[in-house]
């Protein structure tokens, strides 16, 4: 699973990155964890990119409730076609998700040693997601889930899953409403992983409450 992540990269950079002429309210954020309001990149019908808050942790329209978002905070790839809680999202609500980075710890007899897998410089990438809309006794909650896939070579030491990453040049295609039904498979190459760094860092990034610097250490 993919279950926390770090968007360290300012403002500006973010709206360069994904073609966006504004931005909500942004401050960097070293350790973020589902059941917040995260950051991600949507398709308006004109073509335009747009960044929005979600809800991190999917609530499908038909749910009674929002407790299954707490369950829902990945998606796999290899079902997305297949699971109720996600077809529907897939085919038409696709969003990107700003990172500079995610975390996942290591199952070794000594314990969990957490890693930060980046890439160099802290540079910005965009994990795939999708994302609903909910709406149940005059509440509405917009909501995503990060998709993941089977780890590769470089991750599988760590942990057997990874998000999937967009390559800038896949962008639009993830996004577009024009393209009901993208082949997974398409985006699933993970060329994006060849420069990415794989960090030990402290276990001082385990508390969710922890978000500065130092998470990244």
């Amino acid at each position: 699973m993919c279950g926390r992540y770090n968007l360290i990269a300012t403002g500006q950079q973010i709206m360069d990155c994904f073609s966006l002429l504004s931005l909500p309210a942004h401050r960097p954020d070293y350790n973020i964890p589902p059941g917040q309001k995260i950051l991600a990149i949507v398709e308006l019908e004109d073509g335009s990119n747009r960044a929005v808050n979600l809800h991190w942790g999917l609530i499908p329209s038909w749910s009674k409730d929002q407790a299954i978002s707490s369950h829902l905070i990945n998606a796999r790839a290899e079902t997305l076609t297949e699971k109720p809680s996600f077809k529907n999202a897939y085919q038409h609500r696709r969003c990107l998700i700003p990172a500079t980075g995610f975390f996942e710890w290591q199952a070794t007899d000594a314990g969990k040693i957490p890693y930060h897998i980046h890439q160099p410089d802290h540079a910005l990438f965009a994990m795939a997601g999708i994302w609903e809309h909910w709406e149940h006794d005059q509440e509405t909650v917009y909501s995503c889930t990060i998709i993941t896939t089977v780890a590769n070579d470089k991750i599988t030491p760590i942990h057997q899953r990874m998000p999937v990453i967009i390559a800038p040049g896949d962008y639009h295609r993830w996004l577009t409403k024009k393209t009901a039904a993208v082949e997974m498979a398409d985006f699933l190459a993970a060329d994006a992983y060849r420069s990415m760094l794989v960090t030990p860092i402290s276990a001082r990034v385990n508390n969710p409450l922890h978000n500065d610097e130092s998470c990244l250490k």
